[in-house]
């Protein structure tokens, strides 16, 4: 088995999940990495409880399963939280990015992490991020400029290649600018405990 680090998305359909962990694997791609990006879908309605994942590292990846140990735990609809176990199979030492304006204190209480000091808890208003940059609640981007910033997996400017060489051609100008709006405030507005 390889050294590579795995990424959990939660969310619910139509927030992008799936597409923010198939641009995190693109951006990492970009820089020279091997990766792995994929769904994992229940009753395909709008409003489900979605879940994406990624592998990412250094060497070619042989393991082609599960992530069932995300070290990186990115959790787009907080309403989530309490409905499904966003912490399962996480490590001591885990990273949480958590859409929410409330603070990292609040939200480690309300993953029941109070007392295990070694997770490290985000929090960026992805939300009010995408409304304001996007027009729409699509809050991935957001949250992939906060996940740049925090654990330095993909670096701010390939993300911002990647979704410019990639999206350029599917999505107006508009459209394409206001989520590189996203994705740099997520990196700038992102804060932790």
């Amino acid at each position: 088995m390889g050294d590579y680090i795995e990424v959990r998305w939660h969310g619910r359909a139509q927030q992008g999940v799936v597409t923010a962990a198939k641009v995190l694997g693109e951006a990492a791609l970009m820089m020279g990495k091997f990766v792995q990006a994929f769904p994992e879908f229940g009753p395909e309605r709008m409003g489900a409880p979605v879940r994406a994942y990624n592998r990412i590292s250094d060497e070619p990846i042989r393991l082609h399963g599960q992530v069932t140990n995300p070290s990186i735990v990115l959790i787009v609809d907080p309403t989530l939280i309490g409905t499904v176990d966003p912490c399962e199979g996480t490590p001591e030492d885990g990273v949480f990015i958590i859409n929410t304006p409330a603070g990292a204190a609040v939200m480690r209480d309300k993953l029941g992490l109070a007392g295990k000091g070694q997770a490290k808890v985000y929090t960026v208003d992805a939300s009010k991020i995408s409304t304001e940059s996007i027009g729409r609640h699509i809050p991935n981007t957001s949250m992939l400029g906060a996940l740049a910033k925090v654990t330095g997996v993909v670096d701010l400017d390939s993300l911002l290649d990647d979704f410019k060489e990639n999206y350029s051609k599917k999505y107006s100008s508009k459209v394409i600018e206001g989520n590189l709006e996203a994705i740099r405030r997520g990196f700038e507005e992102v804060k932790g405990e």
